[in-house]
């Protein structure tokens, strides 16, 4: 809870904060992603990572081998933040680079076996962070409350 929040919380635990903020889905939404990206910022450092990282493993083990740009898109990480990203992964030997065939300006990344590994160990230091921050929600809600927000993604991703 953020300081400020907290202070809306009197003695008896009952909210300070008007009804009309709390109705509304766009403050709720922030608020829970205030706390949502400190828990896995917090947690995946504590893995030695970052989401970035995660993003960029993620996209090259589902879609495979891809230039930085490609993953730059897949990830809507920037071109540039991109760059630094690949860079610590290569260095701790989780990608590697390869000269395009096609192309010998670009390099074609790729996650490299150690890559997977880490990959597969981020999966449970999140899926332990998702349980965490969706504590209060049964498996079935948790489950309507990605596809409703995955709805709303998709639909504002669209018209923009």
């Amino acid at each position: 809870m953020i300081r400020a929040e907290a202070a809306d919380m009197p003695d008896d635990g009952a909210p300070k904060t008007p009804d009309r903020l709390r109705r509304r889905a766009s403050r709720l939404l922030s608020q829970v992603s205030v706390r949502s990206d400190r828990l896995i910022t917090e947690g995946l450092a504590q893995a030695d990572a970052r989401k970035w990282h995660y993003a960029a493993l993620a996209s090259l083990e589902e879609y495979g081998p891809g230039s930085q740009a490609e993953l730059s898109r897949r990830t809507d990480i920037y071109r540039s933040d991109m760059v630094g990203v690949l860079n610590e992964l290569a260095e701790r030997d989780l990608v590697e680079r390869m000269p395009d065939p096609d192309d010998r300006r670009r390099n074609i990344i790729t996650i490299s076996t150690r890559g997977r590994r880490h990959l597969r160990r981020l999966d449970k230091v999140l899926d332990d962070l998702h349980d965490e921050l969706l504590a209060p929600l049964s498996p079935a809600e948790r489950d309507q409350f990605v596809q409703l927000l995955t709805r709303l993604l998709d639909h504002h991703v669209r018209v923009s």
